[in-house]
């Protein structure tokens, strides 16, 4: 039965440092920014860890642009940025987790 206890309280030990770890890492992501890009640095997009946009930057030239194409590119800058997020966030989150995926998680984005 003791066995079964220390056992037991390992489990527990490293429970409570993973989820120390993955606090740590949440904090990290918030502070993440990263910028997608479309039309040739005609949009910019700064995005932070959560996802939210942060900034927004046309160039002069893509303003004469049809309505269309503007909207097109901020989709794409946006998408791009996104990916990168997801990319950051995922290998912050395997270094929380020493590389072992938790099943079913999945970031929230």
């Amino acid at each position: 039965m003791e066995l079964i206890m220390t056992d037991f309280s390992k489990i527990l030990d490293k429970a409570k440092e993973l989820e120390a770890k993955m606090k740590e890492s949440q904090q990290k992501i918030k502070e993440i920014r990263v910028e997608g890009v479309s039309g040739s640095n005609s949009v910019k997009i700064t995005l932070d860890g959560e996802g939210e946009m942060q900034t927004i930057k046309l160039s002069d030239e893509i303003i004469k642009e049809d309505k269309n194409i503007i909207e097109d590119l901020i989709v794409a800058a946006h998408n791009s940025a996104k990916s990168q997020i997801k990319s950051k966030t995922t290998e912050e989150i395997s270094k929380a987790t020493g590389g072992f995926g938790i099943p079913g998680f999945k970031w929230p984005l």
